[in-house]
């Protein structure tokens, strides 16, 4: 019989020996691997991500990754643009690692783009002066370069002490959620995701454009991206709208109309991962045209 531990559940002991020595740390993880594989337990992990332009950084975080039972590396990136690309279509993780200072874009910019995609963002930098711009995008660890493994076990469970269990990738469109709509008296209406064409940014609103009507309720775009992000139709080409990609109806240039008639300009952080919607969605002959 196979019995399951949480990830909450490790997390609460491995509080209890962080503030120690490395090596008692380590003994810990060993005994408790141990444990797991002869009582035929299973644990759920938490799934992460690096980008870090230094393969080495990589290796190391990797190395760190796979010291904790709980942890589960998924993907590595050494170029910023490419985990922009891939973000749009890969589900959502638990913990992204992030470095900074890197080629074509930097962790601060790309982490705007693909903040919605991870409950928690840990910046990994040998620079100290990113800190305002590290709150700024909601980060929830620093951690300076170089640093141990001790060092980051302590960062990474204290950041995910709160975490709460995704649900399983591709969930389906039939599904709803109940908001407040300003224009009808803040009353509860039910918004289905396959009727929704964008959401767009108003200060402290979001107008949710549907094929029925329009709903306008008090919450930021970045707190409802958290939810339709993890379904693979929607998707974020300019910094005010999250669209529904099924519900596109033109684009010219740069220019995308929906088939409620909204229109927007893809803004210039989005351009590449766009280009390459298109490229994997654009119709192609081998023919010349006569």
């Amino acid at each position: 019989m196979a019995f399951f531990w949480t990830k909450q559940a490790f997390s609460a002991e491995i509080i209890a020996v962080s503030s120690r020595k490395i090596q008692p740390i380590v003994a810990f993880l060993g005994r408790r691997r141990d444990f797991l594989a002869k009582n035929n337990i299973e644990m759920e992990k938490y799934k992460c991500i690096i980008i870090d332009d230094d393969r080495y950084a990589i290796d190391s975080l990797a190395a760190y990754i796979n010291a904790m039972p709980n942890l589960e590396l998924v993907k590595s990136y050494e170029s910023p643009v490419k985990a922009l690309v891939d973000f749009q279509d890969i589900p959502p993780v638990d913990l992204i690692l992030l470095d900074i200072h890197m080629p074509q874009m930097t962790g601060i910019q790309l982490s705007k783009s693909i903040r919605s995609k991870t409950q928690k963002l840990i910046f990994t930098t040998s620079y100290t002066q990113y800190g305002y711009e590290a709150f700024e995008v909601e980060a929830d660890g620093y951690l300076l370069k170089p640093f141990t493994l001790q060092k980051f076990m302590a960062t990474v469970t204290k950041t995910l002490a709160d975490l709460k269990f995704l649900p399983p990738a591709g969930p389906e469109m039939e599904e709803y959620f109940f908001v407040k709509n300003k224009h009808e008296q803040h009353r509860l209406v039910k918004v289905w995701h396959r009727d929704i064409v964008a959401v767009e940014s108003q200060q402290n609103y979001v107008l949710l454009h549907t094929v029925q009507k329009k709903v306008l309720t008090y919450m930021s775009l970045r707190e409802i991206a958290r939810t339709l992000t993890k379904y693979p139709d929607f998707v974020q080409f300019q910094r005010s709208f999250i669209i529904a990609k099924s519900h596109i109806e033109s684009i010219t240039g740069n220019s995308v109309r929906m088939d409620n008639g909204l229109e927007f300009t893809v803004g210039d952080v989005y351009r590449n991962s766009f280009q390459q919607f298109i490229q994997n969605k654009l119709l192609k002959t081998c023919q010349n045209p006569s």
